[in-house]
Parts: C-alpha cells; sequence; structure tokens
C-alpha cells in the first residue's frame, strides 16, 4: 500500500468523481481507476458503488476511509517533524500572482508553509502574468504564479503547474443578441483585452488572426481576473479561463462563445535555484506539495 494510493482514495471520496479526483491528485481518470483497483484488491473489500450521482463510498469505504485520513495526517506530521529537525527557513518572500488564489491552491501551500516555516512571510502583489514575469527577471519580486505558453524562459526557473483552457466569454445581452455568432462577426463585436505581452492578449490576436483580422485595443482590463469582471458588466467580449467563464455563466452573469477554445499553463517562476534564498526554496516546495 503506498501513500498515493490512499490520497487518491479520499479525493474519489471527497470528489465523487473520478475526473475531478484526477485532476486534484494530477494523473488521469484511467490511473485514478487503476489505483482504487489496486488498493480494493489489497484491503480485500469494495470501496466505492456507482452511481447516476457519481462515486458514492459503501459502507466499508466509510469505515476505511477515517483510517485513511488518519494515515495521511501521521505521514504529513511526520515530514513536519523532519522539516523542524533540518530548521526553518525564514524571510520575506515577495510573491507575484494572478487573480482567483482559491483555484491557485495558495490557502493550502500557506497552510503547508506556516507548519513548517513560521518564519516565512508572504507579501501578495496581483498583477499580470507578463509584468509579474518581469518583476521576477528585475529581482523586484522573489517568485510568481504566472500563466506562460513557453517551457522555458532564459534566466528564470519556470515550473510548469497545471494546464488551463481558456475559452471566449460574451455579456448575455451580447450573446443573445447574436445566438450562433460566427468568428467573423465575433472580432467585429466590443473587446476587453489586456496589456501587450500577457499570455491572454496573445491568444486574443492570434484569435483574430485566425479570422484574418488585427485586433485593436480598446477596453483595457489590468488583471487577467479584471477581464471576467469587465465581460460580464457589458463593456465586450473577452479571453478567460474556463474554471472562471464556468463559473460565472452558472451564476448568469455571462455566456462562454463555444466556436474556440486555447490552452494554456500555470506555472510558478523563480530566479535560479542557486540564487534562491531558503525562503524561496520552503515557499516552492510548499506549493509544489500542494500541487501533488
Amino acid at each position: 500500500m503506498e501513500l498515493y494510493q490512499l490520497k487518491t482514495f479520499v479525493a474519489v471520496a471527497e470528489e465523487r468523481h473520478l475526473t475531478r479526483a484526477a485532476e486534484r491528485v494530477f494523473t488521469s481518470p484511467p490511473a485514478v481507476s487503476a489505483q482504487i483497483k489496486a488498493l480494493e484488491d489489497e484491503l480485500g473489500v469494495r470501496l466505492f458503488d456507482r452511481s447516476p450521482r457519481g462515486m458514492l463510498l459503501t459502507e466499508a469505504g466509510s469505515r476505511l476511509m477515517e483510517e485513511a485520513e488518519r494515515t495521511l495526517a501521521s505521514a504529513h506530521r511526520l515530514r513536519t517533524a523532519a522539516a523542524q529537525l533540518r530548521g526553518s527557513a525564514q524571510g520575506v518572500v515577495r510573491f507575484g500572482t494572478v487573480s482567483d488564489p482559491v483555484s491557485l491552491r495558495l490557502g493550502q501551500a500557506l497552510v503547508t508553509l506556516a507548519e513548517r516555516h513560521p518564519q516565512v512571510t508572504l507579501q501578495l502583489h496581483q498583477g499580470l502574468s507578463a509584468q509579474t514575469l518581469a518583476s521576477v527577471q528585475r529581482g523586484e519580486l522573489d517568485c510568481a504564479y504566472v500563466m506562460a505558453d513557453r517551457e522555458s524562459i532564459e534566466g528564470l526557473e519556470l515550473q510548469r503547474l497545471s494546464a488551463v483552457d481558456l475559452v471566449v466569454a460574451l455579456p448575455t445581452a451580447l450573446a443573445e443578441a447574436h445566438p450562433d455568432a460566427t468568428l467573423e462577426e465575433l472580432v467585429g463585436l466590443p473587446w476587453v483585452g489586456t496589456g501587450p505581452g500577457c499570455v491572454m492578449r496573445s491568444h486574443l490576436e492570434a484569435l483574430f488572426a485566425s479570422a484574418r483580422r488585427e485586433y485593436r485595443e480598446a477596453a483595457l482590463a489590468n488583471t487577467e481576473g479584471a477581464v471576467r469582471s469587465m465581460v460580464a458588466s457589458g463593456f465586450g467580449a473577452g479571453i478567460v479561463r474556463l474554471d472562471q467563464a464556468e463559473q460565472a455563466e452558472r451564476q448568469g452573469e455571462l455566456k462562454i462563445w463555444r466556436g474556440w477554445r486555447a490552452h494554456t499553463w500555470l506555472c510558478w517562476a523563480a530566479l535560479p535555484a542557486a540564487q534562491q534564498s531558503s525562503a524561496v526554496a520552503a515557499v516552492k516546495q510548499a506549493l509544489l506539495e500542494a500541487w501533488g
């Protein structure tokens, strides 16, 4: 039995869905299914029943869930004790971040950081990915969450954390006025963009180029999260992260145009490891653990 199998067991129990559990433990649905099957075989009991409501714990699964959580908690305490024996880092870390810290798992990382390194303090600075990257390169920030298409950036350590889907979001009124808008019609609508160099701006320009049109800057948002707010307020169409767009659509704030989707990456960026302080290294470790 491996700890990762117990983590997967807990994830499926809490999410009740193989795909969502796979995203949470950073693997594929078939791998999650295989891990659950291996755990059931080793324990000799069925842990889940499949139903229209998803993956539901059996009676045996519910009782073993408590043991799994206790085992994982014990493993966490063991790692924490080892970290304390090694000595805690200390200092202030200037951390750049894009919006929506909940989906960025920043809270989870902060809890781990506080347990292991209570002398490390984070100063959060929110902004566009391009501006944040430049600040890290200039030494104005120590590390950052950014969205980036590139696998590497010269002079920086770049760790990919999660794939990010991008979609076109429309104000509700615009979507109702153009229910079956073509790409050619779409690029003729008012738009909300971000500044040059931002990954969302590059995808917006690529979208216009696919329609043989040049994007001309109009309404400008100063953060990626502000694009969603401005679209919802009726300023115009915009490119938004899929998770944010789906949440806003459920709340009746905007509509997703289904004719286009692009992909980028959420990354952690910092100066090379040799130039990182022990406090930055501690933040990095907490973040990578939060992302599995």
